[in-house]
């Protein structure tokens, strides 16, 4: 099969029907140019599918204001990468620019968290609302019966249902960061490394061949964020926010003055470092108040929880959250979860009441439900529950 390399919306658009030679089916694959999608895209080839690579243009790092060298998922070298591992195979492989869609929404709204004193997940916002919707518009143009990602999950399927369930290496598990993602989606995603482990993926890529690529290094950073500084990126597109919000109070949890900060925006739910003045012993940031630019501060026990209120759920594994179910919940990327009652409060609002209680509950994060290794479902936490 020749191999073709191309940029979207530069015009390739052609018919893919012709030119099918697998039984299995046509995949299409999201290819950052990483160890974990370029091996989900080798798998796919060695068990017989029709490969499609796609390769998605989501940031501009000169658009970012950071002075760090372009790296990661968008960088050229990146994108490099990932043409070259499709022309080496033998598969087509394109470039989409989808900058606008990402920008418009996952941007705007991780700006728009913060000022509103919460504390944003573009990651998950990205995979819900743009990466998938991408893939599966370009996927059914190019008549790809399935799409596949480097993800360590698993997608199972019972009944009428679909849903997710964590991968074997709970070092790398990504189970948390796809709760959102719906029936449709899921019924056309193939996750190849759910099953493996981080050593025995970077052992297949040096057994496909590729010895520098299983060395590569992870990338960890917001791909928009790209020096893992969000208060310079908040500044860059808001750069009144210094003048505005500079001076505003730190209280203490009895309603106490305690100091000045340099605007609410810039603080996170049990921040104890970078607090920009010494108060004699460890303090956290325990709530946010951007009405009144008062961010206040407590010792750890303060940042004890009781429950939270979570909106905007997307049942996975059952047509509903099961009401009054008991399920480990999980608050934050690789928090090893504690268990909590569950109850249905209003139509995809739930509130959830722990067993014990938990530390930190950031509104804005992800609140993702689990029976044993299975996503029962997710949505964003509202508010805490003392």
């Amino acid at each position: 099969m020749k191999t073709l390399c191309c940029i979207w919306n530069l015009g390739c658009n052609f018919a893919f029907k012709e030119i099918r030679m697998s039984k299995k089916g046509r995949v299409l694959v999201a290819m950052s140019g990483g160890i974990d999608s370029t091996v989900t895209a080798m798998m796919m080839h060695e068990q017989g599918y029709e490969v499609v690579g796609i390769t998605m243009k989501t940031w501009d790092y000169a658009s970012s204001g950071s002075s760090k060298k372009e790296t990661g998922c968008c960088s050229l070298d990146s994108i490099n990468d990932a043409r070259e591992v499709a022309v080496h195979m033998g598969f087509h492989h394109f470039i989409i620019d989808i900058r606008e869609e990402f920008g418009d929404y996952v941007i705007d709204n991780f700006v728009d968290e913060y000022m509103a004193g919460r504390t944003p997940n573009p990651c998950i916002l990205c995979n819900t609302h743009i990466k998938w919707s991408a893939l599966l518009k370009r996927a059914d143009a190019m008549d790809c019966e399935f799409i596949a990602t480097g993800h360590y999950a698993k997608v199972k399927h019972q009944k009428n249902r679909y849903y997710i369930s964590k991968g074997k290496d709970d070092r790398k598990d990504q189970s948390y960061v796809l709760w959102g993602l719906d029936q449709a989606c899921l019924s056309r995603t193939k996750f190849p490394l759910g099953p493996y482990d981080k050593p025995e993926v970077r052992q297949m890529a040096k057994d496909f061949g590729y010895e520098a690529l299983s060395k590569k290094a992870e990338s960890y950073e917001i791909c928009f964020v790209p020096d893992n500084d969000y208060r310079r990126f908040l500044k860059s597109r808001k750069p009144e926010i210094e003048k505005q919000l500079d001076g505003g109070e730190f209280h203490d949890v009895t309603g106490n003055i305690i100091g000045k900060h340099s605007g609410y925006p810039f603080y996170t739910i049990g921040q104890r470092k970078g607090l920009g003045q010494a108060f004699g012993e460890p303090m956290y940031v325990t709530e946010i108040l951007p009405e009144t630019n008062v961010v206040v501060l407590g010792k750890q026990d303060d940042l004890m929880r009781n429950g939270m209120v979570v909106g905007g759920v997307n049942s996975m594994k059952y047509d509903s959250i099961p009401n009054n179910g008991e399920f480990l919940t999980q608050i934050r990327y690789n928090d090893p979860g504690a268990m909590a009652v569950i109850k249905n409060i209003e139509v995809d609002v739930v509130e959830v009441e722990f067993q014990a209680e938990v530390k930190g509950v950031a509104p804005g994060q992800s609140a993702v439900f689990y029976e044993n290794d299975d996503v029962i479902g997710g949505g964003i936490i509202r508010s805490s529950l003392k």
